[in-house]
């Protein structure tokens, strides 16, 4: 099964590098998103099974959009994609829901393994 995804992320060479990569592995990247305002738009008009979420975006807190995405779309799954490691942001984003951290900057093959690791 292909998972559609959908890219949040406000700097445009991330939402390359992360296009790409998926786009090789089989993922159809369904939509991308450079603020919380847009991905709020583009996740009811595509609805994707996975998001890349980074924390930091300029209208939007990436923890805050976490919870208004997964209070609009239950069953999506959210990997955050950020710069910012601190255990106490990981640990807090997943309590909130996040489905998996990856953190920047990201291999290849460490964007795949997050992927993977969500399961069905």
């Amino acid at each position: 099964m292909s998972r559609t995804v959908m890219i949040v992320d406000d700097a445009l060479f991330m939402r390359n590098i992360l296009r790409n990569t998926l786009k090789a592995h089989g993922y159809t990247v369904a939509a991308e998103a450079a603020s919380g305002i847009e991905a709020m738009k583009f996740l009811h008009d595509h609805r994707p099974d996975v998001i890349t979420l980074d924390i930091i975006l300029p209208d939007a807190n990436g923890l805050d959009l976490l919870d208004e995405i997964l209070q609009a779309r239950p069953g999506t799954k959210v990997v955050i994609c950020s710069a910012i490691g601190q255990e106490a942001i990981i640990r807090k984003a997943m309590e909130r829901g996040a489905a998996g951290f990856i953190q920047k900057p990201f291999t290849p093959e460490k964007i795949i393994e997050a992927m993977e690791s969500l399961g069905d």
